[in-house]
């Protein structure tokens, strides 16, 4: 390549990157005051992921913070406690929530007797999110002529939501178990592929008797690009997803490096079949899921192919059949939707072949309705446009939906779940409004003694 065409290429990409950086991450603040134990700090990004750029804990302003406070309490300006934006860094890059207690600030007291505060200033970032249970495995994944970046790691629990497949109650009421982690990125950056399990072998057990899971937020980013140091994401040169450089010219004018659309409408989730307890977890921040490709088998030699031998790799016409049909059962029109590879495992479609589960989805817009046991559920679209369902179920497979004045026992039960869909779209498709009961009487019981809902997503279509 002559040197003028390389140097154009490079400035190309540098001011493609910087336009949309620019246009994108728009900085946010948050400000906590530090007027008792319990202040929350609370960072939130709706799309994306946070990236923290400056951090302050202690005082630069005598106006921030200052309602009701002496004037001695405020006068010392040129207050911050050291290595605060690091250590939300570690807590927070990465996640697309992440909330913190001013307490954990306290120590050492930067200013003794000065009112203090608690400032954030983050961007939101596109990332590529991947959530792996314990002991399962995540697999991180680029195109070809792409490497890893990853931008954090928590391995833990942060909620009652996330990897609650089958599992007792007692194992996820831990929701403030988190371990920020280096592991992933050490093992991970510069690589195009990347495999790690979701384990206590792996990353210790921040809180024992709890079932956890690995969660990544990474890019993929061309080689040229410098990859952000640990915890510290800088936005410069991800990769769009179609850009694979097919033709010098063409690639450079592909590499448009940002492209925010590709985040959050095509998704893809590979859980490899380990034998281990895989659970195949894919969820929407925005929207509902809807089912594209899935596959159970192999398609690629190098899809999950760490540690097996070359002739378990061989075969890349293995599918399952019915795998998709199955799973836009199991996952149309919900938020999140978490399945077991085993499910898949019989018939073998290709004995003696590796297999992994990989799921292609997007995140629609769609309406959803749940209606608690004994309740009803109305369905209704505007004048010109009639009811289109896309999933419903009946039973229950969370402990936080319809729970109000309910007993433990009644809401134990979270493997619990009928298939609706055919029943509510032969009542209700093509109608301008339709009214269902969630009752035994219509669907059946699936689970005797626990107290369920009937949850409903569908759009208003055009006639």
């Amino acid at each position: 390549m002559p040197s003028f065409f390389r140097l154009r290429s490079a400035l190309l990409l540098t001011a493609t990157c910087y336009l949309l950086t620019a246009v994108v991450d728009s900085v946010e603040q948050a400000t906590t005051c530090d007027s008792h134990h319990l202040n929350v700090h609370h960072l939130n990004c709706e799309q994306g992921v946070i990236s923290v750029q400056q951090a302050l804990y202690g005082r630069s302003s005598s106006q921030v913070c200052s309602e009701g406070r002496p004037p001695q309490q405020l006068a010392n300006t040129q207050c911050a406690r050291p290595d605060t934006v690091d250590d939300l860094k570690k807590r927070c890059n990465g996640k697309k929530t992440c909330v913190t207690n001013t307490d954990a600030f306290r120590n050492p007291d930067p200013c003794v007797g000065t009112f203090k505060y608690l400032q954030t200033n983050f961007t939101c970032v596109p990332a590529i999110t991947v959530v792996a249970c314990e002991s399962s495995l995540a697999y991180l994944f680029c195109d070809e002529g792409l490497e890893i970046s990853v931008l954090g790691a928590d391995y833990g629990r942060r909620d009652r939501t996330t990897c609650t497949f089958r599992r007792p109650p007692g194992q996820i009421q831990n929701d403030d178990c988190r371990r920020p982690t280096e592991i992933v990125s050490t093992r991970c950056n510069g690589k195009n592929n990347c495999t790690i399990r979701a384990s206590n072998r792996v990353f210790g057990d921040p809180c024992a008797g709890t079932y956890k899971y690995l969660e990544v937020a990474y890019v993929c980013q061309y080689p040229e690009c410098h990859p952000p140091s640990h915890y510290e994401p800088v936005v410069t040169c991800f990769a769009e997803s179609t850009a694979r450089g097919k033709g010098e010219g063409k690639g450079v004018l592909l590499a448009t490096c940002l492209l925010f659309t590709a985040v959050d409408s095509a998704k893809q989730v590979t859980t490899c079949d380990t034998k281990h307890w895989q659970v195949h977890r894919l969820s929407c921040d925005h929207g509902v899921l809807k089912v594209q490709q899935a596959l159970f088998g192999r398609s690629s030699s190098l899809v999950c192919a760490k540690g097996k031998p070359q002739q378990a790799l061989a075969n890349t016409k293995c599918a399952r059949k019915n795998t998709k049909e199955d799973l836009e059962a199991s996952c149309n029109g919900k938020k999140s939707c978490e399945v077991s590879v085993a499910d898949f495992r019989t018939p073998d479609p290709c004995v003696g072949t590796s297999k992994y589960l990989q799921t292609n989805f997007t995140c629609v817009s769609a309406m959803t309705v749940v209606a608690c046991e004994g309740s009803v559920a109305h369905l209704y679209c505007e004048s010109g446009r009639f009811i289109s369902i896309t999933s419903a179920s009946y039973g229950r497979s969370d402990q936080t939906t319809c729970v109000l004045k309910r007993d433990s026992y009644s809401i134990k039960n979270v493997d619990c779940l009928h298939r609706a869909t055919n029943y509510v779209a032969k009542s209700c498709n093509r109608k301008h409004s339709c009214s269902i009961a969630a009752s035994n009487d219509v669907f059946g019981d699936p689970c005797h003694g626990t107290y369920k809902y009937l949850a409903i997503s569908y759009w208003c279509e055009l006639k």
